[in-house]
């Protein structure tokens, strides 16, 4: 069934028109903050909104957050995962507590016995043994990065079309309409182009890797085992599984960043799929909302480095951050792998999920739309194409702006809150199977409407 373009406008400027009259207080508070912050936001991403301007935060708990308006909303975003474990839960909170609190110290260039905890922990769940700290995930791929450029003598990092890595310089490079090499479009002051510095393939396609490695430059494949911020693209039957012996092949090392696709599971998918990274980074959610994040290294590639005389890994030399590591994040770290995502909490998650996907699918048949959803443990996601896309550079081509827009405010004015940059539905402890119903009987209801 195609789509009436002039319909789905018309239902848009009305969703946003009341979006508008239902939100003063949060339109009123952006247009002051305008007058001092750049871009009228803290963050210039939270510029991504369907409706015009942001919701402003009142408070936030588990799997609800109030705005500033009064009115409250099923929480499907959840912070585009950093409150995977739900907002404020306990025993972080608890943690958080007596380390600022009654404890004291957060920053004191001190470690403490947490620390060894965790790393033990995220060990077990990962399978690498040897972990250290960053404040984003962002941080802990560019540290891991230059790590594998000093092991192997390599200049080049290999990524995805259409990856998403955080603002790492060498990952905003995609495969171009003619199949070229470049730039990915709007990036911001690359200090050089992104195709000195990196290749890039198609998720899925073993051959242009295969291609790419040859050249015998590339000193990381860094990747999500799953695309996730193009829209969740899972991957073929042998595709993993040939990526990690092509790298070994080409002496590549292999970097699977967990941050996103930690929803499918409480190791991830290296963990889930049995996959063997030398590097595992990831961020977000294993701090509970405070800012985490951390790379853990392969038995293999940590003697390597350790084995390497001159590397500065303590001062100046490029792996490094004050605040990484700090008491607080460590505490809430601990707090949120021993007693939040747990595996039995990942369990439920996962089968909501799967119950999610199962609604959506049923709404996009009934209409017979060319749609279709996608899971991934945790985290499902509709999208505007059938079959799904297998790669970035399909799932791109296949965005619909304005059919974005339409579904998110329309959820939105009805309190259900999905993640702004795309159509992703994220499951946390306290998520329960009345906030996916709810979702499935407002998400029909917007469907409806489209295709009257």
């Amino acid at each position: 069934m195609m789509i009436d373009r002039t319909r789905l406008a018309r239902l848009l400027d009305r969703e946003r028109r009341a979006f508008r009259e239902r939100n003063p207080r949060s339109a009123a508070a952006y247009e002051e903050a305008r007058g001092h912050l750049f871009g009228g936001v803290p963050m210039t991403w939270m510029n991504k909104t369907a409706a015009g301007f942001p919701l402003y935060l009142a408070g936030a708990r588990g799997a609800r957050v109030t705005d500033v308006d009064g009115h409250e909303y099923v929480d499907l975003c959840l912070g585009d995962t950093g409150a995977m474990a739900g907002h404020s839960p306990a025993p972080t909170v608890a943690a958080v507590e007596e380390r600022f609190g009654r404890a004291g110290g957060a920053t004191v260039m001190m470690p403490t016995e947490d620390a060894a905890w965790v790393g033990a922990e995220l060990a077990r769940r990962f399978g690498v043994p040897y972990w250290s700290f960053s404040l984003t995930a962002t941080d802990a791929n560019r540290w891991a990065i230059r790590l594998a450029r000093a092991v192997t003598g390599h200049q080049k990092i290999l990524v995805n079309s259409y990856c998403y890595h955080g603002s790492v310089d060498e990952v905003l490079i995609v495969v171009g309409p003619d199949g070229r090499q470049v730039s990915r479009e709007g990036n911001v002051g690359a200090p050089v182009d992104p195709t000195v510095t990196s290749r890039v393939v198609e998720f899925n396609d073993l051959p242009s890797l295969e291609r790419e490695l040859a050249y015998g430059d590339v000193a990381a494949v860094l990747m999500e085992p799953a695309l996730t911020n193009i829209g969740i693209v899972l991957p073929e039957p042998g595709y993993l599984e040939g990526v990690r012996e092509l790298t070994r092949r080409y002496g590549s090392l292999l970097i699977n960043d967990e941050t996103h696709t930690f929803s499918a599971g409480p190791g991830g998918c290296t963990r889930a799929w049995g996959l063997d990274p030398d590097v595992v980074t990831i961020g977000k959610a294993i701090g509970g909302g405070i800012p985490s994040g951390g790379y853990g290294l392969s038995a293999e590639v940590t003697a390597r480095i350790e084995a390497m005389e001159g590397l500065d890994l303590i001062d100046m030399g490029g792996v490094g951050g004050t605040l990484a590591g700090n008491a607080l994040s460590v505490a809430a770290m601990r707090a949120t792998l021993e007693h939040v995502l747990t595996d039995d909490a990942f369990a439920a998650m996962t089968e909501l999920a799967t119950r999610f996907a199962k609604g959506v699918q049923e709404v996009i048949d009934a209409h017979r739309l060319p749609w279709s959803v996608v899971q991934l443990g945790a985290r499902a996601e509709y999208r505007f194409a059938a079959p799904a896309p297998r790669n970035g550079g399909e799932s791109n081509t296949a965005a619909d702006p304005d059919l974005d827009d339409y579904l998110h405010v329309y959820l939105a004015n009805r309190g259900l809150l999905l993640t702004p940059f795309h159509n992703m539905a994220l499951m946390c402890p306290a998520t329960t199977e009345a906030d996916v119903d709810r979702h499935h009987e407002v998400f029909a209801a917007a469907v409806a409407e489209l295709v009257a």
